[in-house]
């Protein structure tokens, strides 16, 4: 007999799940059904793949019983799948195998640590037991293995594994039931939990359960009828993959139902899409999408949410290539009849049928974007709250798919409220406009406020808001849509669109020249180049970057990120000759005076873009020193 102490990750989920929420206590059985059927999934695979159980003698049930007198009620969840060896218990039960574990429950919030949700996503599902349970026994054998071993924790810190005797593989647990738990040693209560959140699971669930009845006609010594217990054991799910069943055979309801079993989540999703192919591929999918992105979506080692099944034998739901990582918010099933059961991840990287599986699958899940965007633009603008990022991650990484994703992207802007498509934008262009014009970089409140947005406002033109961290990137890489040139206007090229008749005089003035040759010397090495803006009105300057330079904005992100191998692009400063603050500057022959307005008016403008100055003490310096004077 070995006591082991927990690892402390475990600790603090324990006391998470345990102080935090009894709420929602009842989805322990969903949490230990579902890891049961995982187990048969497993073992119904190797027995198909593996020689050395090929010829194992195998009928995939899951077993429920319980016992409602006396002090330990107890219920017990037994299943004949895979099983755990001893080194499976002690990974699987006494640590967490999630390498941001502990990071993640720190920063979990007050509201969060409440939702029900948290347990299935994070995998951990086994550990749910302890909020109804006062302790836990777990008796496993492993297929292909003569040994069993028992698990056994209070959950207070330690766990107890020794050898233990089972007939055949599989696994038992049993919950020695608390005083919140107690309930659930009853008939009623678990069918209808079964029913709730697992009756599609591809196994049959039984019921065991003792039965009274009386006999009216029969009587015992003391005339009462006489009583008679019956033994039974029910099937009490139906035991059918859903996703095989004909649409028209199923109700909204089983599909949120099924979509929750399966996905861990507590909420409906916001909408799924159930196809089924035949012909040269024969394959079925079933897609959902959860009303609040996963946790996990901006995670390097994101969890995927599509399982692959071939015919209706599960084979992994660990497969990053399933669908592209944009779609990685997708939840559900693909069920495969063509693909060889040994089917290995390298094997589906390069396999004819997943890819052409995979392909169908994303042009269907764009089409079904599409058409709510068309047909429900309420329900569009939910999914674009929670999925607007990804999708603009494809417009960089599918470029076959690049069309398609462009109408279904959303950006703010300067003149409407919520989101705008880039077809609505262009239909609202004035007439006399050549370009779509659109501001990256910084906060949205930051850029919508930016001088750069004067003169397009002036000339009624919109522009669009783009403050998400990839905008730059992925923006940039489009080029045109429909034929218009996106151009930003933080960036020097946009500007000869605004030219009015006579601009350039006005910026050619023997004054003018004067004035831009002053403040290029006091700013020195500071800004790449300095020229007379022809679209300031309010402001005395803003700053931009050469057309083919990296924003300041993005500049900054790639330092974030620890990137130091580019060459740092400097800005040009864009000065309102007519601004009072810039004619200080051209009615002065002070040197020092100068280079202070100077230096001042281009770290005011990188302020403006939302930047922070290279030299904030300096510029506050400066900035009192002007001001004392």
């Amino acid at each position: 007999m070995e006591q082991k102490k927990f690892k402390t990750e475990v600790s603090e989920l324990l006391h998470l799940i345990i102080h935090s929420l009894y709420s929602h206590k009842e989805i322990f059985l969903r949490e230990l059904v579902s890891n049961s059927s995982d187990a048969l999934d497993k073992l119904k695979y190797l027995t198909l793949t593996d020689d050395k159980l090929k010829n194992l003698t195998f009928e995939p049930r899951i077993d429920i019983s319980f016992s409602e007198e006396g002090e330990d009620r107890t219920l017990t969840i037994s299943d004949n799948g895979l099983g755990m060896s001893h080194d499976d218990l002690a990974d699987n039960l006494g640590t967490i195998a999630s390498s941001g574990t502990k990071k993640f429950l720190s920063s979990l919030t007050e509201e969060q640590k409440k939702d029900s949700n948290l347990i299935g996503q994070f995998g951990v599902g086994f550990y749910s037991a302890f909020m109804v349970a006062k302790k836990v026994e777990v008796v496993s054998r492993k297929a292909g293995e003569e040994q069993a071993w028992k698990w056994s924790s209070t959950g207070k810190g330690s766990y107890i594994l020794e050898e233990a005797k089972r007939e055949s593989q599989g696994t038992t647990i049993t919950l020695y039931l608390n005083e919140e738990g107690s309930e659930y040693a009853n008939r009623w209560q678990i069918e209808q939990l079964v029913k709730k959140y697992s009756d599609h699971i591809a196994y049959p669930i039984f019921l065991s359960y003792d039965q009274t009845s009386y006999d009216d006609k029969k009587k015992d010594d003391e005339g009462n009828p006489l009583k008679k217990v019956e033994h039974k054991i029910e099937q009490i799910n139906s035991s059918s993959a859903l996703w095989r069943r004909s649409k028209s055979e199923l109700t909204d309801e089983e599909y949120k139902e099924f979509y929750k079993q399966s996905s861990y989540d507590s909420e409906d999703p916001l909408f799924y899409l159930h196809t089924r192919a035949e012909g040269a591929t024969e394959y079925i999918t079933l897609f959902f999408i959860p009303s609040k992105a996963p946790f996990d979506m901006y995670y390097a080692d994101y969890k995927p949410g599509v399982k692959l099944y071939v015919k209706r034998v599960y084979i992994t739901d660990d497969d990053k290539e399933l669908l592209p990582s944009y779609l990685r918010f997708v939840r559900g099933i693909i069920d495969s009849e063509d693909l060889p059961l040994n089917v290995s991840r390298e094997i589906l990287q390069q396999n004819r049928v997943m890819n052409a599986i995979r392909t169908a699958s994303v042009k269907k899940l764009l089409g079904e974007f599409q058409k709510i965007s068309e047909q429900n633009p309420d329900l569009y603008a939910k999914f674009i709250e929670q999925y607007n990022r990804p999708l603009k991650e494809g417009l960089y990484s599918d470029y076959a798919n690049r069309d398609a994703l462009l109408e279904l992207v959303r950006f703010k802007s300067s003149s409407e409220d919520g989101y705008v498509s880039l077809a609505s934008y262009k239909e609202r262009m004035k007439s006399d406009q050549k370009s779509i014009y659109y501001i990256t970089g910084g906060k949205e409140e930051t850029l919508k406020a930016s001088p750069l947005l004067e003169a397009y406002r002036k000339k009624g033109y919109e522009v669009l808001i783009m403050s998400d961290d990839i905008d730059d990137i992925v923006v940039g890489s489009i080029g045109t849509y429909k034929e218009l040139p996106l151009k930003a206007i933080n960036k020097s090229g946009a500007v000869d669109d605004l030219k009015e008749e006579g601009e350039e005089k006005k910026k050619d003035t023997k004054e003018a020249k004067a004035l831009i040759k002053k403040v290029k010397k006091a700013l020195g090495d500071k800004v790449k180049d300095v020229v007379a803006s022809s679209r300031l009105a309010d402001s005395p300057a803003v700053v931009v970057v050469d057309e083919n330079d990296p924003s300041v904005q993005m500049q900054q992100i790639l330092k974030s990120m620890g990137q130091t191998d580019f060459e740092e692009a400097k800005p040009i400063l864009e000065i309102n000759v007519e601004d009072p603050m810039v004619k200080k500057i051209e009615n002065s022959d002070d040197e020092q005076y100068i280079e202070q307005l100077s230096s001042v008016l281009l770290d005011q403008a990188l302020l403006a873009e939302g930047v922070m100055p290279k030299d904030p003490v300096g510029f506050a310096k400066r900035l009192h020193a002007l001001l004392s004077t």
